[in-house]
């Protein structure tokens, strides 16, 4: 086995920008909301939606494929996507940074199509057309379509990415192929869907969330998290913001179902938030103590205390969607938001301490599998490499 050392990897630098884009989008939420921001730029909350989504999240999902793949031009996709983040903060003029996420996006499926030829999979096609999807949303978002207009193609990106991860983890617990080609094919639902709710908003939205729903109940009736929550430590920590997560994406599922197009209002903030703060980011949150590692060569010791940014995510983006937006008082929406700011700067806090600490000096006792499937002492970059097939 590979010793870690101490040397950090060249690509971590990767992640500045992706690391900016998350202040620059939160500092936009603030603004968004109403409220003082440190930095009080309107063009900020004018891109804060693809900025968060593709410039941030975007750069952590193409640095780790880029990571597992272990090819230097995989890093294009990675350095574009946060080259363009930067640039959507800048006074440059805007084509420049939804070009460079064009192209970055145009790389990460490169990226997808490269592994293909080695070990085509269902669940790396899944994640290859969410890929496809975030291409589509940057496009359309250079040719000035409207951010509202390009939710269903962002959701998509996100979501499909991490359905395939999960369908691929999946076959530790041997579903068989019939789920694989279910995911399959409610991921290419999802692709008719997206583009009937830019021709056909009427049809095309309770299409979407049909399709959501449907998404969220296979993936939740064969999740290794629905065992693993009863065990303990990471693997429960895990599972218990996976299992939130997916509560969270019904939720948004739901919405779209009954309420069809939702392009702005109080519909629109909390079926939003309810995807990318309930869903997406608690996923990213279950995820960090076993990604991070593969991509800083750190570990990031699990510790009981991320269950504070955790509990305060879900709790304030409750008050918040089920409150704040449900019955239409703004102070509500308001204090839930900065509640969401703070738990997601406050899990970085955690987990940058955590990485600094390093392992407790008592470790605890291993569980026999952890939430995502893989045995409790595999190494970090295996569980990188898993859902794309790339070096174990």
């Amino acid at each position: 086995m590979e010793k870690t050392g101490t040397r950090v990897p060249p690509h971590v630098v990767l992640l500045v920008p992706g690391g900016l884009a998350l202040l620059a989008g939160l500092d936009a939420a603030l603004l968004l909301l109403g409220l003082p921001a440190p930095v009080h730029l309107e063009r900020w909350s004018d891109v804060h939606g693809p900025l968060m989504v593709l410039g941030f999240v975007g750069t952590l999902v193409a640095l780790e494929r880029a990571v597992a793949v272990r090819r230097p031009i995989a890093f294009a996709s990675p350095a574009l996507l946060g080259v363009g983040g930067l640039a959507l903060l800048t006074p440059a003029p805007l084509w420049v940074g939804r070009a460079c996420l064009v192209l970055g996006a145009l790389a990460l499926v490169g990226i997808y199509l490269a592994v293909w030829r080695k070990q085509p999979a269902a669940a790396l096609a899944v994640q290859a057309l969410g890929a496809a999807l975030a291409v589509a949303a940057a496009v359309l978002w250079l040719a000035g379509a409207a951010v509202p207009h390009l939710v269903p193609c962002l959701t998509g990106f996100l979501v499909l990415t991490i359905a395939g991860e999960r369908l691929e983890l999946l076959r530790v617990g041997g579903p068989g192929p019939r789920v694989e080609d279910v995911v399959w094919g409610l991921a290419c639902a999802w692709a008719l869907a997206a583009t009937a709710a830019l021709l056909w908003p009427e049809v095309g939205w309770p299409l979407l969330g049909a399709v959501l729903l449907a998404l969220v109940a296979v993936l939740v009736r064969h999740d290794v998290a629905r065992r693993t929550v009863r065990s303990t430590g990471l693997p429960r920590f895990m599972a218990c913001a996976m299992l939130a997560g997916y509560a969270w994406l019904a939720v948004a599922g739901a919405l779209w179902l009954v309420a069809g197009p939702v392009l702005a209002g109080r519909g629109y903030d909390a079926a939003l938030h309810a995807v990318f703060l309930g869903f997406v980011l608690s996923m990213v949150m279950a995820h960090a103590p076993v990604i991070l590692p593969a991509v800083l060569r750190r570990p990031l010791p699990y510790r009981p205390v991320m269950y504070i940014p955790l509990v305060l995510l879900h709790t304030t983006l409750a008050l918040r969607v089920l409150v704040g937006d449900a019955r239409g008082v703004d102070a509500v929406v308001q204090v839930g938001g900065v509640g969401n700011v703070v738990a997601l700067l406050l899990f970085v806090v955690v987990a940058v301490t955590s990485a600094v600490l390093g392992p407790p000096s008592v470790a605890p006792r291993p569980s026999r599998a952890t939430a995502t499937g893989a045995p409790a002492d595999s190494t970090p970059p295996a569980a990188a490499g898993l859902a794309l097939g790339g070096p174990r």
